[in-house]
C-alpha cells in the first residue's frame, strides 16, 4: 500500500507526503506540467517519482473503496474514547 510501497530513491517522509498533498491541491489534473510543478513543490523528487507516487495512491484508494481492506477493529471506552485493538 502507499505508505510502504512508494517508489523512488527512498521512502517518502511524512514531510514529503504532506508537501505532496498540498501540491496536489494546488496543481490539479488540468495544470500544464503538473508533475514537474508538484516535484518542485516537494523538493528532492523527480516528476517521474511524483507521478509514480500518485499512481500508487490511486491504486490504494481503489483497493480501499472496493472493500478489500478490512475495517479496523476498534472498541470504545465508557467515556466514549476510541481505542484501536
Amino acid at each position: 500500500m502507499a505508505s510502504s510501497s512508494m517508489s523512488g530513491s527512498s521512502r517518502w517522509s511524512a514531510q514529503e507526503n504532506k508537501a505532496f498533498e498540498r501540491a496536489l491541491a494546488v496543481y490539479d489534473q488540468d495544470t500544464p506540467d503538473r508533475w514537474a510543478n508538484v516535484a518542485r513543490a516537494i523538493g528532492g523528487r523527480t516528476p517521474e517519482e511524483v507521478k509514480r507516487h500518485y499512481d500508487i495512491l490511486v491504486e490504494d484508494i481503489k483497493y480501499i473503496e472496493s472493500g478489500k481492506v478490512p475495517f479496523p477493529n476498534y472498541r470504545t471506552t465508557a467515556g466514549g474514547a476510541t481505542i484501536k485493538r
